[in-house]
């Protein structure tokens, strides 16, 4: 099992930011190539700044974590579809409104 940084309330990736039934992706940060539950609790307790991963550039990186059953995908495998393509647990369809915390587009570049 992959280890998940943040402040955690469970085992499935839900942290104290967000905690829906829906809440259970972590996301790779580029900066220090791991998981972490959401951009807040990367920001609160890591020791450093913030990279971004630039989705383009480097589309078969894995920076998406399924918190249910531990899948990993890359952002175009998870941006395609609203659930896991392994034990099709639905993801927050909300959390497409801060990808430009957690990636570089192309509008970016």
């Amino acid at each position: 099992m992959l280890q998940v940084h943040g402040k955690l309330l469970d085992n499935n990736t839900r942290c104290h930011h967000w905690h829906s039934p829906l809440d259970i992706i972590a996301l790779k940060f580029k900066c220090c190539n791991q998981f972490w539950a959401c951009y807040q609790c990367h920001q609160e307790l890591a020791n450093h700044p913030p990279q971004r991963f630039d989705i383009h550039s480097t589309p078969q990186e894995n920076v998406i974590l399924c918190g249910l059953c531990n899948t990993q995908m890359t952002f175009q495998q998870y941006s395609a579809t609203l659930s896991c393509p392994h034990c099709h647990s639905k993801f927050n369809p909300g959390c497409k409104l801060h990808y430009h915390l957690y990636f570089i587009n192309s509008c970016e570049r």
